[in-house]
């Protein structure tokens, strides 16, 4: 278990500040913040649109998606993605170990299944 901890943090820890700007980043674009009005009326912060093109195409600002530098921003966000997966699954393993309700554990990955579940057969 000792094991498992330090593998969740160490990858916390190195994927953790990516991860972050990606669900910030996100969470601007369900509500479109990062689009500027075709009349002009709105224009986002530069912040804002240069996280925007990070998250959507993983590329540093200025570098051309067919320069080898791109790749490496593309690599390290796949890693991320990979690091997210993982400790995502550490995390739940750690849950059911740790916890002394694993029923609360089992009932609330069912829920976070379930409840977008029920959103997409409900939008269709």
């Amino acid at each position: 278990m000792r094991k498992l901890r330090l593998l969740h943090l160490y990858l916390g820890s190195l994927f953790g500040p990516l991860l972050i700007v990606f669900a910030v980043s996100g969470a601007w674009q369900v509500f479109r913040f990062n689009d500027a009005k075709k009349d002009g009326s709105y224009k986002p912060a530069n912040a804002i649109t240069l996280f925007t093109d990070i998250h959507k195409d993983q590329v540093l600002p200025g570098v051309s998606r067919r320069k080898p530098e791109a790749a490496a921003m593309r690599w390290f966000s796949l890693g991320a993605s990979a690091g997210l997966i993982l400790t995502t699954i550490l995390g739940i393993v750690m849950a059911y170990r740790l916890s002394r309700r694993p029923a609360l554990v089992t009932g609330l990955l069912l829920a976070g299944l379930a409840l977008p579940s029920a959103l997409l057969l409900l939008a269709r």
